[in-house]
């Protein structure tokens, strides 16, 4: 737990920095990340980074974790001067990141990955015992429901993120970075991280938070620092500073409204589906339909089946009843690669994992749907000059920053890589689109970017399905919406029905009349 003179100070109200940058710079190849950017931390104190993607806020956290050095500039810790050259030195220290993007083993137990790196052994032998029963107590000091011996990848996405959380309490704390901590949350389980924050506060640790959540940063925050194209712009306080002077200070202009009207114009009938049955149980039962031109949504706790639904739809989950039906045709046990064909595009949720080759090019990632169709090639042989023009042409559209399609997608900003996925239902006409979690991740201006390009494919006649777990994307974009529990729907809501109350009302078990 933290160390004693940092609870002191935060009893005794002291508001010396705990952790500061000095003019911080970090430079890449032909790319500045960061330009001279002061920061400071105060022990006690929820610090938000607040910024577009692409502004420098990851690049700074990786700093002050130690997984990358600056190229100029001064990181102080407690007064001194530090130079934090890796991350194992930075948790010396009592610094420790949680990242949005997870650094798991997935063939690992949940204790293996919590302590990997700081294991405890006796004559040359690794003690499993004891490293659970330490795993088992900071799981029970964090209220986290997690057996220490369960394989990361029997997990789910929300259970992976309390792990990742969970690493960063294996030693005494004194400075939390969280990036995004609860993007694969229920509401519960933030609820719970929140109170966690609330106690490390009290406790004296300075915690840097990263959000694009306007709730958050009114619930948890203190101080928000603003970055933009990786500089500081102003540090403002997180209580009496409005919304529109945030948006303002992180893009430089005024954000209208971030939802657009869409324009519904329901047609034929391109996906029906009829109680539909996973091999695996995650979907019971479920039938839905889906027209051109419309925007349904889906609805549901983390781990409801709604994913796991479209999944199977796509091809990419095993049947064992039930069938489906894509414009009339019975493609039920098609493969995915039928159903891209065909004109069916599922965008997954987990970009990094299920979606992008991060070693590869942003050109490549974006032609990866239609190598096989115009005017990517003639079918037998790939055109690579119409691919970059098409690329370019779809780079410029997105705004995607910085706009070199042939940099590698591991290269570019996390709201970026979003841009570069989701340029791939702009690369041929694609009858059915699925967009499932589409903004995890992505600050409000390329939300608002995202939310327009899917009206537009909606008013341009695509049948358009949206998984999402921000209800607000249900409530403001869909014309028709279901609501899953345990892999079932449990109601269908149209028009004026799709409300706050009547969506959350469905996503419990209902009882019995």
């Amino acid at each position: 737990m933290p160390s004693l003179h940092l609870e002191e100070d935060a009893r005794n109200g002291d508001a010396r920095p705990l952790l500061e940058t000095l003019k911080i710079s970090k430079d890449y190849p032909g790319v500045k990340a960061l330009d001279d950017v002061d920061f400071e931390l105060r022990a006690g104190e929820v610090h938000v980074l607040f910024g577009e993607n692409g502004a420098g806020k990851s690049t700074l956290i990786s700093l002050i974790a130690g997984a990358n050095t600056p190229s100029g500039g001064e990181i102080r810790f407690n007064g001194n001067a530090v130079r934090l050259s890796s991350v194992h030195q930075a948790r010396s220290l009592g610094i420790s990141a949680v990242f949005q993007e997870f650094s798991l083993i997935p063939q690992m137990t949940v204790a293996e990955n919590l302590f990997l790196g700081a294991e405890q052994t006796r004559f040359g032998f690794l003690q499993k015992g004891v490293l659970r029963d330490r795993a088992q107590e900071v799981l029970n000091d964090l209220d986290f429901q997690l057996s220490p011996g369960r394989r990361v990848d029997h997990l789910t996405r929300a259970e992976q993120q309390m792990v990742e959380i969970a690493k960063a309490f294996r030693s005494d704390l004194s400075v939390l970075i969280l990036d995004e901590p609860t993007a694969s949350l229920t509401n519960h389980e933030t609820e719970q991280l929140f109170r966690l924050i609330g106690r490390l506060k009290e406790q004296g640790v300075g915690i840097i938070y990263i959000t694009h959540r306007m709730a958050e940063i009114r619930q948890i925050g203190d101080r928000i620092t603003v970055l933009r194209d990786g500089r500081f712009i102003d540090t403002v306080d997180a209580g009496t500073t409005s919304e529109d002077k945030l948006v303002r200070l992180m893009t430089g202009r005024v954000v209208g409204q971030i939802f657009p009207d869409v324009s519904y114009a329901p047609g034929e009938v391109i996906l029906q589906v009829e109680d539909l049955h996973t091999s695996e149980g995650s979907v019971r039962g479920a039938s839905a339909s889906v027209r051109r031109g419309e925007i349904v949504g889906f609805a549901g706790l983390v781990g409801s089946g709604k994913s796991k639904f479209a999944q199977a739809c796509f091809g990419a989950r095993r049947l064992s009843a039930g069938s489906v039906t894509f414009k009339g045709t019975d493609v039920t046990g098609a493969t995915t690669q039928s159903m891209l064909d065909s004109g069916f595009l599922y965008l997954p949720s987990d970009r990094r994992t299920d979606g992008l080759m991060m070693m590869r090019s942003a050109r490549e990632n974006m032609s990866l749907a239609s190598l096989t169709t115009r005017p990517f090639s003639n079918g037998w042989v790939l055109d690579k000059r119409a691919e970059t023009r098409t690329a370019g042409d779809l780079a410029d559209r997105l705004n995607l920053s910085p706009k070199r399609v042939e940099r590698a997608v591991e290269h570019f900003s996390g709201g970026n890589q979003q841009k570069v996925m989701l340029a791939r239902s702009l690369t041929r006409d694609f009858d059915l689109i699925v967009f499932d979690e589409p903004t995890v991740g992505v600050d409000v201006g390329t939300r608002a970017a995202i939310y327009a390009f899917i009206a537009e494919l909606c008013e341009g006649g695509a049948a358009v399905l949206l998984i999402s777990s921000d209800l607000p994307e249900i409530l403001h974009l869909s014309n028709r919406a279901y609501v899953f529990y345990r892999g079932r729907i449990q109601a269908e809501l149209a028009g004026n029905e799709i409300t706050e109350a009547n969506v959350l009302s469905h996503f419990f078990e209902r009882e019995a009349a």
